[in-house]
């Protein structure tokens, strides 16, 4: 079984406002722990119907600092890593189109899913992923986007699937749940195995959701999830998830097919 991870498509920046640390740093030490392949996915700019922005994304009026710095970051270090551009972005129906578009428009080389609430967030956190909830018809909803937001064929994986705090019947999780692995299989989008998770001990990763996942057969993918330096290659958590692996015989496919949103 591999034990080392030699890229990390899930990594963010200090523009987010609840990471830390300069673009570089970041960088040299997924160098310094032999990473390959280094994806810096921050969270998608979002203007809210009231004209705000969330707090926890990008700005918009920061959009050009964050592609021009990582741009010359990988025009400095060509000849020791691969790095691509791109953005952690939600599925929401109504707002897909503008977000993807905004995408786009900045050079974003490509998307994965990391969703955080059902539908588009309000200031007073409606609607978070992080409350719990124990209503199979809840837990339906949350897998239902999920599942449109692979069908679009526009996000090279699905950061933590398993990141709903439900707290129901396990037959319901089983039933709900199992519909995510087989898309997932089926369409060939991978699930991700998310570090953070792990780092911080939260509700993920979910041994329930992996364990219908080995079973299944869904691809799956380790992911970073950093917001330090230091989170880019951080032995423990590679350890533990390689144990999650192994304990529910895991589809890892090792590196993701990078889905590219500008052709």
């Amino acid at each position: 079984m591999l034990k080392k991870l030699d890229y990390n498509y899930h990594t963010h920046t200090k523009r987010c406002n609840h990471a830390v640390g300069e673009d570089e740093e970041y960088i040299l030490n997924a160098i310094n722990n032999g990473i390959k392949k280094l994806g810096f996915s921050e969270h998608i700019p979002l203007v809210r119907e009231d004209g705000t922005e969330s707090k926890y994304r990008l700005p918009i009026n920061e959009c050009q600092d964050y592609f021009d710095s990582i741009k010359s970051l990988r025009e400095k270090y060509l000849n020791q890593i691969d790095i691509i551009i791109g953005f952690e972005m939600e599925y929401y129906e109504e707002y897909f189109d503008v977000m993807l578009k905004t995408a786009k428009e900045n050079g974003a080389e490509y998307l994965i899913l990391g969703q955080h609430f059902y539908s588009a967030e309000h200031k007073n956190g409606k609607h978070s992923l992080y409350k719990t909830t124990e209503t199979k018809e809840e837990l339906a909803i949350y897998v239902d986007v999920i599942i449109k937001a692979m069908k679009t064929g526009v996000f090279t994986y699905v950061a933590h699937p398993d990141i709903i705090n439900f707290t129901g019947k396990n037959s319901d999780y089983v039933s709900e749940m199992t519909r995510i692995c087989q898309t997932s299989k089926e369409l060939n989008i991978p699930l991700e195995l998310n570090l953070l998770g792990i780092r911080e001990n939260r509700i993920y990763p979910n041994n329930l959701f992996w364990k219908i996942a080995g079973k299944i057969g869904a691809p799956v993918v380790v992911g970073c999830d950093a917001h330090s330096a230091n989170d880019v290659y951080e032995v423990n958590c590679i350890f533990k998830a390689f144990k999650l692996i192994k304990k529910y015989k895991l589809n890892y496919i090792k590196t993701p097919n990078i889905i590219k949103i500008n052709k």
